[in-house]
C-alpha cells in the first residue's frame, strides 16, 4: 500500500475523533458526569474525579466508520476485517457496559468479573468460528523454530490471548496518556508489520485505531479532559490480541505489549505473595503507581513506559521483521 494511501485511514479516524471529542466532553461537562476514582488509588488521584470518560467510544466509532469506508474502497474488506471489527465493538460494548454502570450508579464496580468474562469469551468464540472456516493454522509462530501446530489446544490459545490481553490493557489505563502512547505504539508496529506481510486489510485498521489514538491524546495528555474509560481499553486490547492472531505472530505481543504484561504481572504477583505472607512486594499495584508512590511525576511514568514500549518494539521490529 503507497504511502500517501496508508495516511488517508490515519486522517480519517483522527479527523472525526478530533471532532466530535470535544462535544462528547461538553455533554458529560454539561450533565455533571465524570469519572468516579477508586478508593484505593493514590491519595493525589482525587482531584481526578468528576473528569469526563469513556472517551474510547469516540475513537472506536471513529476507527470502525473509517476501516469500513477506507476497506471498501481500496477493495480490502475481508473477513478478517469484519471479525477484528467485530472484537474491538464487542469488548468495547462490554467496557461501555461497565463504564455506564460506574457512572451513573456513581461506584466504582462495574460489571461483575463473571459477566465481563462470559462476553470475552463469547467473542472469542465466535472469533474461532470465523478463524477456522478461513482455514487459518491452528499454530503458533515461535520465533527461529517456526509453527508449532497446537490442534484443538490452539482454540484455548486464542480464548486466553484475547481475553488476557483484553484485561491486560485495562489493568494498564490508569495514568493520563498510558494507555494512548502506548496502544498507538503497539498498532503502528503492526501496521509496519501488515505492510511487509501485504496484508492491508489488518494495515487499514491498525493505521484507523493509531489515527484515533493520536488524535484521542490530544484531551487525554495530563492533565486529561477526558479518560478513556473500559470502553477503550477493553477494546483495545481485545483488538491487538486479534491482529497479533490474524498476522500469525501470537507471540510478538509478548515483547511489543510487553508493558501489558508487566502491569498484569505485577497484579498477580501483589496478590499472590499477600495472601500467602500478608507482605506487599509493590508498594502499589498496577505496577505504574508503584512508581509514584516511589515519587516518580505521573509524566515521568507515563514517558517511561512509552520509551520502553518503542524499545520493545523497535527491537521485534530489528529482530523479527
Amino acid at each position: 500500500m503507497q504511502f500517501t494511501k496508508m495516511l488517508i485511514p490515519v486522517v480519517s479516524s483522527f479527523a472525526l475523533t478530533f471532532i466530535v471529542m470535544p462535544l462528547f466532553i461538553g455533554y458529560f461537562r454539561m450533565k455533571k458526569e465524570g469519572q468516579v476514582i477508586r478508593e484505593e488509588g493514590p491519595s493525589w488521584h482525587e482531584k481526578k474525579s468528576g473528569t469526563p470518560t469513556m472517551g474510547g467510544l469516540v475513537f472506536l466509532i471513529a476507527s470502525v466508520i473509517s476501516t469500513i469506508w477506507v476497506s471498501l474502497w481500496q477493495h480490502q474488506m475481508t473477513l478478517s476485517s469484519w471479525i477484528t471489527l467485530f472484537i474491538l465493538v464487542l469488548y468495547g460494548g462490554l467496557g461501555f457496559m461497565d463504564d455506564s454502570i460506574k457512572l451513573f450508579e456513581k461506584r466504582n464496580l462495574g460489571l461483575r468479573a463473571w459477566q465481563k468474562l462470559l462476553g470475552q469469551i463469547i467473542g472469542g468464540v465466535i472469533f474461532l468460528i470465523v478463524y477456522v472456516h478461513e482455514g487459518f493454522p491452528l499454530a503458533i509462530n515461535v520465533p527461529g523454530l517456526g509453527s508449532l501446530h497446537l490442534g484443538v489446544l490452539y482454540l484455548f490459545f486464542v480464548l486466553f490471548w484475547l481475553v488476557g490481553f483484553s484485561n491486560a490493557v485495562n489493568l494498564t489505563d490508569g495514568l493520563d496518556g498510558l494507555v494512548a502512547g502506548t496502544a498507538a505504539i503497539a498498532f503502528a508496529t503492526y501496521a509496519i508489520i501488515a505492510q511487509h506481510e501485504g496484508r492491508t486489510d489488518i494495515l487499514i485498521f491498525c493505521l484507523t485505531i493509531l489515527g484515533g489514538l493520536i488524535a484521542f491524546f490530544w484531551f487525554n495528555h495530563k492533565p486529561a479532559k477526558i479518560f478513556m474509560g473500559d470502553v477503550g481499553s477493553l477494546a483495545l486490547g481485545g483488538a491487538l490480541a486479534a491482529v497479533s492472531i490474524l498476522l500469525h505472530r501470537e507471540l510478538s505481543l509478548l515483547l511489543i505489549g510487553l508493558i501489558f504484561v508487566i502491569e498484569t504481572a505485577s497484579v498477580m504477583i501483589q496478590v499472590s505473595v499477600f495472601h500467602l505472607t500478608g507482605k506487599r512486594v509493590f508498594k502499589m499495584t498496577p505496577i505504574h503507581h508503584h512508581f509514584e508512590m516511589l515519587g516518580w511525576s505521573e509524566w515521568r511514568v507515563v514517558l517511561t513506559f512509552w520509551a520502553f514500549s518503542l524499545v520493545c518494539s523497535i527491537i521485534y521490529l530489528s529482530l523479527f521483521l
